[in-house]
């Protein structure tokens, strides 16, 4: 099985409890770090296609800025409405001051 992790940015670039969005594999992708852990999910609300990587992060969550949907950064699952599907996660991986994400091969199924 070939690596399929791609560079994301450089772990330095993302504030604790905090998000920037990046492309990876031609995907846009908020990069998060919460409660000391880095996160990759697809930077779209699922409820109305705006881009999470504006929104806050907090508890392993991050809510989009627009109408209020928390998504659980482990699972991709809303905690909150009006968002009811998923929104799709990555595997991520520290590479010394790296960040790699792995878009072929979301840790879910879902899908935008």
């Amino acid at each position: 099985m070939s690596d399929t992790f791609e560079r994301a940015c450089a772990a330095a670039d993302v504030p604790d409890e905090g998000v920037i969005p990046v492309e990876v594999g031609g995907v846009e992708v908020a990069v998060v770090k919460s409660e000391g852990q880095y996160f990759a999910v697809r930077d779209e609300c699922s409820h109305a296609q705006i881009q999470l990587s504006e929104g806050d992060v907090g508890e392993c969550e991050i809510e989009c800025w627009l109408h209020g949907s928390r998504f659980d950064l482990r699972t991709g699952e809303p905690t909150s409405l009006p968002a009811y599907d998923p929104v799709p996660i990555y595997p991520v991986r520290l590479d010394g001051d790296d960040v790699l994400v792995d878009v072929k091969n979301p840790l879910n199924q879902a899908s935008l």
